[in-house]
C-alpha cells in the first residue's frame, strides 16, 4: 500500500549524517556498583522489542535498547542477552513501512514492506477476531518486549492466543496458552531488570480518536503495577522503570494539522474557513487544540463529495470522522490519564528504590530540537529523525538516545559507570 503524507518542505538533504559526527566521551572506568548484571531480562511493550516503522523486523529487534543497553553491561559482568530475532530469510518480520521515493513536490512516498515475512497464519477467535501467527521462536530469551501488550493484560492467562508477537514466544499454537505474561518473564532467575509498561494503557484509545481501545482505570493501572514492581523485586533483584511518554507530543498527532489541512484546501478553494469534526458531543467546526492522526493525510479524503455532494471535512453535514481526530475533550483525558499513570510509577520507583528513566520528559527535550553530537534532532516527522516513519516509534537513533537515559539513571541510582552508548553508530530515518 502506497501513502502520501501531508507534510511540507521534506527534502532528503535534511537527513541527519550521523556518521560525519565525532562524539565525545569523557574516560570511564566501568564499574557495575552495587548492581548484578549477570542476567539482565528487559519487560515492555513494542518500544522495549525493537519496533519502528509500523512494524516488528530483524533491524529493529538488533537495534532495540535492550539489546544497546546489555552490550555496554557487558564492560561491568554482564552476561548474554537473548532477542527473539527473526532469521535472516525473514528478515522483515510482521512487515514494516519505507520510503520508496520522494514525488516532485517533496514529499515522501512510502510503501509497506511484504517480502521476506516471519507470517505463519492467521487464526480467528470469538471477541477477538482475527489474530496474525509469526514463525514460533524458541531458546534463550532476555528481551521480553511484545508489541501491543498492556500493562492491564499482564495477568490473562489467555493473552497469549490473541496476541500473535506474544504467541511466537510460547510453546504451544493460538488458542491452546494459558501461561500469562507475568508467569512467563519470571519462569527464569534475573538478577537486573528493565519495566517499561504501560505505554499502551493510553495509545490504543488516542491513535484510534478515542473510538477504539479504551483508557486502562487508573486504580487498575495502579494495583497492576505495584503487582509486576513486587514480583520483579520479590528476589532482591534491582531494576529500573521507565515513564510513559507524552503520545501527544509524537509526530502521530502534530504532522496533520489544522493549519496545514486549511492550506491545501485554499489552494483550490481559497474562501474555505473551516473544517469540520464530529465528536462525541456532535459536529463543530475544528480548532488548533484538536488534533488530526498522521492517517488523515494518507487517506486523502478531505474535500471528496459524498452522496449528496457535500465535500468531506468541509459541510458541518459531512464532517471528519471521529478516527481521524482526537478532539479537544479527548486529548485532555489522555493527558489527565497519562499523569496519573506516571505518578504511579514514580511512585513505585521512589518506594522500591529503583532507578527511574522519565521518557515522559526525555522525549519531550529532544522532540522540542535538540543538538546530539553535533547534530540536530526533534520530533518533526521524517526530518527529525527521532521518531520512525509511523509517528509513535523511535528510529535507531532513537533508542540509542533512549538507551543512555536508561544507562545514566541507572549508573546514578547504584553507584555504576557503565558506559554510554555511542549514538553516532545508529541511523534515523532511512531514505533510499
Amino acid at each position: 500500500m502506497k501513502s502520501k503524507f501531508i507534510i511540507r518542505n521534506i527534502l532528503a538533504v535534511a537527513v541527519v549524517a550521523m556518521a560525519s559526527c565525532k562524539p565525545e566521551f569523557k574516560e570511564v572506568t566501568p564499574n557495575k556498583g552495587t548492581a548484578d548484571f549477570t542476567r539482565y531480562i528487559a519487560v515492555g511493550n513494542s518500544l522495549t522489542a525493537g519496533y519502528a516503522d509500523g512494524g516488528l523486523y530483524l533491524e529493529g529487534q538488533q537495534n532495540s535498547y535492550p539489546e544497546m543497553i546489555s552490550g555496554q553491561m557487558k564492560t561491568v559482568g554482564g552476561g548474554a542477552f537473548y532477542s527473539s530475532f527473526f532469521n535472516t530469510n525473514q528478515a522483515d518480520g510482521s512487515g514494516y513501512l519505507r520510503i520508496k521515493s520522494l514525488s516532485a513536490s517533496g514529499l515522501p512516498v512510502t510503501e509497506t514492506v511484504t517480502g521476506n515475512l516471519a507470517v505463519r497464519g492467521q487464526i480467528t477467535l470469538p471477541q477477538v477476531g482475527a489474530v496474525t501467527l509469526y514463525t514460533k521462536f524458541s531458546g534463550d530469551l532476555n528481551n521480553y518486549g511484545v508489541p501491543g501488550i498492556r500493562l492491564t493484560d499482564i495477568d490473562n492467562p489467555a493473552y497469549g492466543n490473541a496476541n500473535g508477537f506474544f504467541e511466537r514466544l510460547l510453546p504451544a499454537a493460538s488458542p491452546g496458552n494459558t501461561t500469562s505474561y507475568l508467569s512467563f518473564i519470571t519462569a527464569k532467575p534475573w538478577t537486573f531488570f528493565s519495566l517499561w509498561l504501560g505505554n499502551n494503557d493510553a495509545l490504543g484509545y488516542a491513535t484510534s480518536g478515542g473510538v477504539g481501545g479504551v483508557l486502562t482505570d487508573k486504580a487498575r493501572f495502579s494495583s497492576v503495577y505495584n503487582t509486576v514492581a513486587a514480583a520483579l523485586t520479590g528476589t532482591g533483584a534491582k531494576g529500573i522503570v521507565a515513564t510513559i511518554p507524552d503520545v501527544l507530543a509524537t509526530p502521530y498527532f502534530n504532522t496533520v494539522t489544522l493549519a496545514s489541512l486549511l492550506a491545501a484546501v485554499r489552494v483550490s478553494a481559497p474562501t474555505v474557513q473551516a473544517l469540520y469534526i464530529q465528536t462525541a458531543t456532535g459536529t463543530r467546526a475544528a480548532t488548533a487544540q484538536d488534533y488530526f492522526v498522521l492517517t488523515l493525510g494518507s487517506a486523502n479524503v478531505i474535500g471528496v463529495p459524498n452522496g449528496a455532494g457535500l465535500p468531506y471535512g468541509l459541510h458541518p453535514l459531512n464532517p471528519i470522522e471521529s478516527k481521524y481526530v482526537l478532539d479537544q475533550a479527548e486529548a485532555a483525558q489522555v493527558t489527565d490519564y497519562v499523569n496519573t499513570y506516571n505518578a504511579t510509577i514514580k511512585s513505585v520507583a521512589a518506594a522500591k528504590g529503583l532507578a527511574l528513566m522519565d521518557a515522559y520528559a526525555l522525549l519531550k527535550e529532544y522532540g522540542a530540537g535538540k543538538t546530539v553530537n553535533g547534530a540536530t534532532v526533534s520530533a518533526a516527522y521524517i526530518t527529525g529523525n527521532l521518531f520512525s516513519l509511523d509517528g509513535i516509534h523511535l528510529t535507531p537513533l532513537g533508542y540509542a538516545i533512549v538507551a543512555n537515559a536508561f544507562i545514566k539513571s541507572i549508573n546514578t541510582q547504584y553507584g555504576a559507570s557503565i558506559p554510554i552508548v555511542d549514538v553516532t553508530k545508529y541511523r534515523g530515518v532511512k531514505f533510499p
